[in-house]
């Protein structure tokens, strides 16, 4: 059944997500990155046209260019697996039995709805059934899959699901606390609201852990002078 315009703007303003797996059709990169620019190059020019901005002005000139190789590059390079970090392990020899937590991990991503940002952070936590993971692969697998169009709660399970891959484990915790430019630049234009998503598998279903986990959340990590 066809969904008519005013559904689909109805799931957006309501940020609901398909699936826990980013859509993307299967000839998603049949052509490389170079192409990809150049295609969406003359898009932008095409966007900018229509909207009545001169790209003969000094200043915008090359935002076409800019805002390809950005969306290829950088916001969405997330969507390609060959950017996707390689996620060592390694044998848990000091027996650390406890939860690692690594908290206030930067996020940075863009609303699949409107392409606007998602400003935030992350706290991702395990606790190890015989794997350790370093601390810098936790921060890259968040940057990995916040890298594209994104809904959080999506973000959220990908994130998690990727170091329960790794690590071979199911305790593994994430909770995210983002502001929305979609909800704080237009529409109700709320700046002060953020969203908060949690996924939480294995050990971290438990009550006792879970709240173990988000007591952690709240200890003062400002140090100064760091």
């Amino acid at each position: 059944m066809k969904i008519n315009e005013d559904r689909l703007e109805e799931l957006g303003e309501n940020h609901v997500g398909t699936s826990a797996k980013t859509p993307l059709r299967a000839d998603a990169f049949d052509i490389s990155d170079a192409e990809k620019i150049e295609r969406i190059q003359e898009s932008v020019k095409d966007i900018l046209t229509t909207l009545g901005m001169d790209l003969e002005d000094d200043s915008l000139k090359g935002t076409p260019k800019r805002v390809a190789k950005s969306f290829v590059n950088e916001l969405f390079m997330g969507l390609n697996p060959a950017n996707k970090p390689s996620a060592s392990t390694f044998d848990n020899n000091y027996k650390y039995g406890e939860m690692l937590v690594e908290k206030n991990i930067v996020v940075y991503s863009t609303c699949e709805h409107h392409l606007l940002p998602i400003v935030g952070r992350a706290h991702v936590a395990y606790i190890s059934d015989g794997k350790v993971i370093g601390l810098s692969k936790m921060n890259r697998i968040v940057e990995y899959y916040a890298k594209r169009p994104q809904v959080q709660e999506r973000l959220t399970m990908q994130v998690v699901q990727s170091m329960q891959e790794a690590l071979g484990t199911e305790n593994v915790a994430c909770v995210i606390d983002a502001k929305h430019l979609c909800v704080n630049s237009r529409g109700i234009k709320d700046i002060e609201s953020s969203t908060v998503t949690a996924e939480f598998g294995g050990k971290f279903k438990n009550k006792d852990t879970k709240q173990e986990f988000l007591d952690y959340l709240k200890m003062d990590s400002d140090f100064q002078g760091l």
